[in-house]
């Protein structure tokens, strides 16, 4: 058997979608564009159709093919960042520029692509969300959109 990997379909935009996120993350590059061949709908002949991307060991598809369907919410790339620094980074760049953002962490970038923006210490302030302090700052996080690792830490200490 071969790999399973998520395909992602864009009205447009996938190859500059693929070039941003190169771009921006580390461990990212293109690894492959398939120019649209003539007859597919929704697909200018010539144009890139299909773009492979690996984001740190995960492959992905993007893929042009008309306005037939949108993304939503419902898929999302979780980025676990090592600090409020990588945060603060990669939620600046993905909401720049037409994007938006959500609550809890959650952002929609400007290609329509949902993202959750998270430490990586998210497990451990959580834990089995059982405890006092996980509830705290279970709290805590619906109240943020961008979140902030050392209120969530805060909240989860008491």
């Amino acid at each position: 058997m071969g790999i399973v990997k998520p395909s992602l379909w864009f009205a447009s935009g996938a190859k500059e979608a693929a070039e941003f996120y190169a771009s921006l993350i580390p461990g990212c590059t293109i690894t492959s564009v398939v120019s649209g061949p003539a007859g597919v709908p929704g697909v200018e002949e010539g144009q890139a159709f299909l773009v492979d991307i690996d984001i740190d060991g995960v492959p992905l598809q993007l893929m042009n093919a008309g306005p037939e369907f949108t993304l939503d919410e419902a898929f999302s790339l979780v980025l676990e960042c090592d600090d409020q620094a990588q945060i603060d980074k990669y939620w600046d760049a993905l909401t720049a520029d037409g994007g938006k953002p959500g609550q809890c962490g959650w952002l929609t970038d400007r290609f329509g692509v949902s993202w959750q923006v998270v430490p990586k210490q998210l497990g451990e302030i959580f834990g089995d969300y059982s405890t006092e302090g996980s509830k705290r700052a279970m709290a805590a996080m619906f109240t943020m959109t961008k979140l902030d690792l050392a209120a969530l830490e805060a909240a989860a200490a008491g």
